[in-house]
């Protein structure tokens, strides 16, 4: 009669030689990019830390052009320079733009309905239509030019009356603006959903790099378990609701003062009006604003204070910035720039993208998804590979810029200045 020790040593040389034969198979089929050396099992999942930024960057030097980190069973490949995001990225745009399937994060903390984290399936293309329709340039121009010229207005005095609280006026600026192009009305002092957001955007970054808060985005097979079992779960569906609460609450504001035709031209207004003839759900349409406001509040804040650093440690080119508004404008306090003028300013432009440059909102892109096989220099790729830019390693490299540590927006004053692709 064989023992249960004996059937457990049994099964355990199974797992064991099935894992040798399937690695073997794999390594037969495909040829990954430099690895970089993890733990068993979970890989790197405990090696990078949040913010990666800067220990991305360290990866690309030691492992050159493209590299390859485990998370638990997830295979991200990390692309270090604006050739290869280029080829890939632009180029086979049509194969490598769906987006990794991330039980936590996407589903049960987002029920399904943030567009950032849609794979590239017919509800993301149906959002996607929506949003560029509603804001398109012609509708930008038209409707949300005005507001952030308002704002902007707003920001410069703010910061001239209480300088010391410019951190304050920059996120004041940021989320009125986008407040305005969303719901049609600015943010007040201590806005109750702009301090909802700024507080879970950062939950967001952690839950997507550390395994402990989302174990099933790491290992997708914990998915699979029954729901008293996934002990991440209660604080994922916790998250959801307070969402769905908080931005329910602000659409309600809205119906109410649009019912009364007390609204002004924005996004909400065109979006309910489309979505009578696209039938959304009322989470899709709460999940819409979700999406802009969270990727036009915080960035913009960021910015802006990254801008305000470079001209503390950087004084010299906030004088040829001066010199170029006041040859534009004069010396009269009352003429401001305007987005009108922005091809009579291109050292401003620069400006801006050197912004973005020097250091990025995100310190490395959202990862996007191969939805089949490809080849690429002499590497094979399995479809569910995931992939994304590392945008501290290619902003901070020398092959890409010069002196890319110091803030220098003569790094745009040539062809890339109107490249939409460099710069950000």
């Amino acid at each position: 009669m064989i023992s249960y020790a004996s059937t457990f040593g049994i099964l355990a040389l199974g797992l064991v030689l099935n894992f040798i034969i399937t690695r073997i198979r794999f390594n037969r089929r495909y040829k990954l990019p430099n690895v970089v050396p993890g733990w068993p099992v979970i890989g790197n999942s405990l090696d990078m830390p949040f913010p990666p930024g800067m220990w991305l960057v360290e990866q690309a030097q030691k492992y050159g052009e493209i590299f390859t980190v485990n998370l638990g069973t997830k295979r991200i490949v990390f692309l270090n320079s604006s050739r290869v995001v280029e080829d890939l990225m632009e180029k086979r745009a049509a194969i490598y733009s769906s987006r990794p399937d991330r039980p936590m994060l996407s589903d049960i903390m987002s029920g399904g309905y943030r567009i950032v984290m849609m794979g590239y399936t017919d509800k993301w293309r149906a959002q996607r239509k929506i949003m560029l329709n509603i804001l398109n340039t012609t509708q930008a121009e038209a409707k949300f030019v005005p507001f952030q010229e308002l704002e902007a207005k707003q920001l410069v005095y703010e910061v001239l009356q209480n300088p010391q609280e410019f951190h304050r006026a920059g996120q004041r600026f940021s989320n009125s603006m986008i407040l305005s192009v969303i719901f049609g009305r600015r943010a007040v002092p201590d806005d109750e959903l702009l301090q909802f957001i700024l507080g879970y955007n950062p939950v967001l970054g952690e839950v997507q790099m550390d395994p402990q808060k989302s174990p099933a985005d790491n290992f997708s097979t914990l998915a699979n378990l029954p729901k008293p079992l996934q002990w991440w779960r209660l604080f994922g569906e916790r998250f959801y609701q307070d969402h769905i609460k908080a931005f329910n609450k602000e659409y309600t504001n809205f119906l109410d003062e649009y019912r009364r035709g007390m609204v002004k031209p924005c996004y909400a207004v065109d979006l309910l009006e489309s979505s009578k003839e696209n039938k959304m759900t009322d989470e899709e349409i709460l999940y819409t604003f979700t999406s802009l406001i969270e990727a036009g509040s915080d960035t913009t804040r960021v910015s802006i204070l990254q801008i305000m650093a470079a001209a503390a440690c950087y004084p010299a080119w906030v004088k040829t910035a001066q010199a170029a508004l006041e040859e534009v404008y004069g010396s009269d306090p009352h003429s401001l720039p305007s987005l009108h003028d922005r091809r009579k300013l291109p050292y401003i432009s620069a400006v801006v993208k050197e912004v973005l440059r020097w250091r990025p909102f995100l310190q490395m892109g959202v990862p996007h998804t191969l939805i089949q096989d490809d080849e690429y220099d002499g590497y094979k790729f399995p479809k569910g590979t995931e992939f994304t830019w590392n945008a501290y390693a290619i902003t901070l490299s020398e092959k890409e810029y010069s002196n890319p540590f110091t803030f220098e927006p003569q790094h745009f004053l040539n062809d890339d200045l109107n490249k939409p692709t460099k710069g950000h």
